[in-house]
């Protein structure tokens, strides 16, 4: 993973570079899914804390809550559903652009003072494609992409996920080591200088 590389993980649309980490311990709940299902989504968000070297809490004390993840048949759910416009910013605009869209997946975060997550939100609405994944494959892409604020592009031409020869799907190597180095105490939080993405590179051959 070249410094390019990693810059361009956490470059925005706009141009702008944005990077996030978690500042408080991950408290997760599930939405919408079988007991069976929620386990493994459960377990691939501590595999992703434990590779980060973070931390999971069964309460925010703050938020309750602090991961929410919602599976859905359909974005008019989000719209029948009680109290959910106070959780989601411009809920009906929203739903709007993500049917016109054809989308699956949405996400978004909220920031503490420092500009640490402190809050992220997962809507996924089970199209076949995604009824045609496995739950764990699923799970782990979606954890993946919640652990760092990444681009909004970041994985638009590259999963970050790689499937083992007759084995199973894994975390990409590359993903796993920027991750893991992502939450070194010694890096900030937040950052929006592109300089940020040296820092992460160096810290990486460090660690190898």
């Amino acid at each position: 993973m070249t410094p390019d590389a990693i810059e361009t993980l956490f470059t925005r649309s706009d141009g702008s570079y944005l990077f996030a980490r978690w500042g408080r311990p991950i408290a997760p709940v599930v939405f919408g899914v079988d007991e069976a299902t929620l386990q493994i989504v459960k377990g691939a968000c501590e595999a992703m804390v434990t590779l980060a070297g973070h931390q999971m809490a069964e309460t925010d004390p703050e938020l309750g809550s602090n991961l929410m993840v919602f599976f859905l048949r359909d974005w008019q759910e989000l719209i029948d559903t009680p109290n959910m416009d106070k959780l989601v910013p411009d809920l009906a605009p929203l739903v709007g652009r993500l049917q016109q869209a054809g989308a699956n997946q949405y996400r978004f975060f909220r920031f503490d003072e420092a500009g640490a997550i402190k809050a992220a939100f997962v809507f996924i609405r089970m199209d076949a494609e995604l009824a045609d994944m496995p739950a764990d494959t699923l799970a782990l892409a979606q954890m993946v992409q919640i652990i760092l604020l990444w681009s909004d592009r970041a994985f638009a031409d590259q999963s970050p996920l790689a499937q083992v020869p007759d084995g199973p799907t894994i975390l990409r190597p590359d993903i796993a080591d920027l991750i893991r180095v992502a939450y070194d105490p010694v890096l900030p939080v937040a950052a929006n200088d592109a300089s940020h993405a040296l820092r992460l590179f160096a810290r990486i051959g460090a660690a190898q």
